[in-house]
């Protein structure tokens, strides 16, 4: 049944109101798992017509809603009980504080009118924790309101909110207001982009006046701003070399003097030409601590940041010392058209040529039987796969090397690390999956990750999403390996073994494959395409564990000998 969104009937309950606040705010889809203080309003929620996709584990509801907001732009939604059902959120959370992804959470409450109740727990504090805003709803004739601000505020503050409402009030007959509040959507403030000052621009203009050797590195401000285009213009004119943020990775993908993306996961040649800049202007980014690689990256470079709110201090380090406040497109293109255009020296054929021929990582490494590198397989895959398809990479050491696609726009591919978990990819495969429901989907994760959630392959199945995991399976925590090697350690607690993965995901009703000849991708690509929307599949890829990423080699150089 499809109940309408509009006028209270009488003797509703207030949860069947709640659900229709949260209906009139939009058409996406909810990430639920159900318990007592949830599921009642879940049910009607879903009567309503919001597509629920329910899953197995609190956390996953959470991470997917995640993926979801940043790949839709839209604000995420999710839903757990309360009591044992919140506190297992509280992993994915963090993440999404750090990243500035808009999300509403209706969590649910303890009965205020009982004496007792074992799932009691005072909530609020677990979320104010984790930097997210926790609103209690305890007066049930603005609970309607509060649900409405609860969007509107994560929608401008770029935050999540969590909402907990006590199941006894939930159930109560409704005593509010015979209309629902306007929908967010119709407060949102309708206001032009921030044009920068023009004192700012004649001060940067002098700046790189100033500066020999300039790159100009967007972030996801930069993204969201459409600025892309006013970003490639300036380094153009002020014969500058491209990078990104690690989110953001991919902004300039086809752009011959790109060095990809700048921090920890920089290529070779990247490191190299960004060590040699005297100013980088960075555009739409917190400039944040890996993005710099501790500090280490731009050398002694100056640091101009264009960013509506720009800063100093970053995640506990000097960042910038240079600013100008504008929304991304604005500030670049005014800076474009502020400076004399110079003869391209830096962005010069061999240039290109150095950034187009060096591998990422040219560490020479001995073949293993039976043993992929890792290097290989995303260059397998990268040359196999569909450039529509939408590209999800997760967090661990094998990260490193499935953010090594150039080719790879910034639309279809997705990285969320500001949390450092892993265990997070299969969540935010679902989450880009309700975000773009008629595309394939591509998760790259490890095998610690996978099992963390393992469970979850069943809610892909039972949704029917369009789902190839490619498992990067070095029968261990990847990380935890190298580190211990490198300190002289055992690393017995760390290693697992290579379990049988493609069997653990037809245990679960998915494909499974060991792919243990890279010739053979092609074949399996245009296979799997063929089953069509809602194939699923796990292929489990054999790698070494003694290849440790350069960024584990940079921080272990001990491990790195070995």
């Amino acid at each position: 049944m499809n109940r309408a969104v509009g006028t209270v009937t009488a003797a509703e309950k207030t949860y069947e109101i709640l659900a229709r606040a949260v209906r009139q705010e939009g058409d996406r889809p909810c990430f639920a798992l159900l318990g007592d203080a949830n599921m009642a309003w879940a049910t009607v929620l879903a009567d309503l017509g919001t597509p629920m996709i329910n899953v197995r584990h609190e956390h996953c509801a959470v991470a997917a809603a995640m993926a979801y907001a940043r790949k839709a732009g839209d604000v995420g939604l999710a839903t757990v009980t309360c009591g044992p059902g919140l506190t297992q959120i509280l992993t994915a959370l963090p993440a999404a504080v750090r990243a500035n992804l808009p999300m509403v959470i209706f969590a649910g409450e303890a009965p205020l009118g009982s004496g007792w109740y074992n799932q009691a727990i005072d909530q609020a504090p677990f979320i104010r924790a984790a930097g997210a805003e926790y609103r209690a709803l305890h007066a049930p004739s603005r609970m309607a309101i509060e649900v409405r601000n609860a969007f509107l505020d994560a929608r401008t503050g770029r935050r999540p909110i969590v909402l907990g409402v006590p199941m006894d009030l939930q159930t109560q007959p409704w005593s509010g207001s015979a209309e629902l509040p306007a929908p967010s959507a119709e407060l949102v403030p309708d206001v032009a982009p921030m044009p920068p000052a023009t004192a700012d621009i004649s001060r940067a203009a002098e700046r790189i006046a100033k500066a020999r050797r300039i790159v100009v590195m967007a972030g996801m401000g930069a993204v969201e701003a459409g600025a892309g285009p006013a970003c490639r213009a300036l380094a153009e004119r002020c014969d500058a070399l491209l990078a990104t943020t690690l989110p953001a990775r991919g902004l300039f993908h086809d752009d011959p003097f790109s060095l990809g993306i700048a921090g920890g996961f920089s290529t070779d040649t990247g490191r190299a030409l960004l060590g040699e800049a005297d100013l980088v202007i960075a555009i739409g980014t917190i400039l944040a601590r890996h993005n710099a690689d501790g500090g280490k990256l731009f050398g002694q470079a100056d640091m101009l940041q264009i960013d509506t709110a720009p800063l100093t201090i970053s995640q506990g380090r000097i960042a910038a010392h240079h600013h100008v406040r504008a929304d991304a497109r604005l500030g670049a293109e005014a800076l474009a058209e502020a400076i004399p255009a110079r003869t391209s020296e830096w962005r010069s054929e061999a240039t290109a040529r150095q950034i187009a021929k060096t591998p990422a990582d040219a560490t020479p490494r001995e073949p293993e039987s039976g043993l992929h590198d890792p290097r290989d397989v995303i260059a397998a895959l990268d040359a196999a796969l569909p450039d529509e398809w939408q590209m999800v990479n997760s967090s661990g050491h094998c990260s490193y090397y499935a953010a090594q696609m150039p080719k790879r726009p910034q639309e279809k591919f997705l990285t969320i690390r500001e949390f450092g978990a892993i265990g997070n990819g299969t969540s935010f495969a679902m989450g880009v999956a309700a975000a773009c429901p008629d595309q394939t989907i591509v998760l790259f994760d490890g095998d610690g990750s996978l099992m963390m959630h393992v469970q979850e392959l069943e809610t892909i199945r039972r949704h029917g999403l369009n789902i190839l995991i490619c498992v990067m399976n070095d029968g261990a925590y990847g990380s935890e390996i190298h580190k211990l090697r490198a300190d002289g350690l055992s690393d017995a607690g760390a290693v697992f073994g290579r379990g049988d993965l493609a069997a653990i995901a037809r245990g679960f009703g998915v494909g499974g494959e060991r792919v243990k000849d890279l010739a053979a991708l092609p074949a399996m690509v245009r296979d799997f395409a063929a089953q069509g929307r809602g194939a699923a599949a796990v292929w489990d890829f054999p790698i070494s564990d003694r290849i440790a990423s350069p960024v584990m080699q940079r921080a272990h150089p001990k491990g790195a000998a070995h």
